[in-house]
């Protein structure tokens, strides 16, 4: 076989598989039902649809032109920006009170945001101090406070 026959087939090769991991993601995001899956969708099975096209591209260039710094920098560049980009897209619906699908199962930033939440509080009570301790005293005394004073239902 010639050289240029193999690379023809090794191009083709890429580039049919990475346009039908292409069309499978865009089914995805038609078909998948919130936006979390299909954030899922885009960044990863896009990612790979477009980073082997552009393994193909360079391939196929590699005889004129040798390493195109230009291709390998757009490799580079998009698989590290479409999976990051789809982590904060996903996060920031998330802050925003975006729903999930009704039929989900986990949410495991739910949980990570609790115990941050208890962390940060632990070290703002440290932080503070005796002054936090006044407060615990004052809001324990308004209680009592409360308690006695409340009327008898009886």
């Amino acid at each position: 076989m010639n050289g240029n026959v193999t690379i023809d087939i090794l191009v083709g090769l890429f580039v049919v598989l990475g346009a039908f991991i292409s069309f499978v993601t865009m089914v995805g995001l038609i078909r998948l039902p919130d936006t979390y899956t299909r954030a899922h969708a885009a960044s990863k099975s896009a990612t790979l649809g477009v980073l082997l096209i552009l393994i193909a591209t360079l391939i196929f260039f590699f005889p004129e032109y040798g390493f195109d710094a230009r291709i390998i920098l757009g490799i580079i560049f998009v698989f590290i920006s479409s999976p990051v980009s789809g982590h904060l897209i996903s996060r920031a619906a998330y802050f925003s009170n975006v729903p999930q699908w009704e039929h989900a199962v986990r949410d495991d930033l739910k949980e990570v945001l609790q115990k941050r939440k208890q962390r940060y509080e632990m070290q703002l009570s440290k932080k503070k101090g005796e002054e936090g301790k006044k407060m615990k005293e004052l809001e324990r005394r308004k209680r009592e406070e409360e308690e006695v004073n409340k009327p008898e239902n009886g």
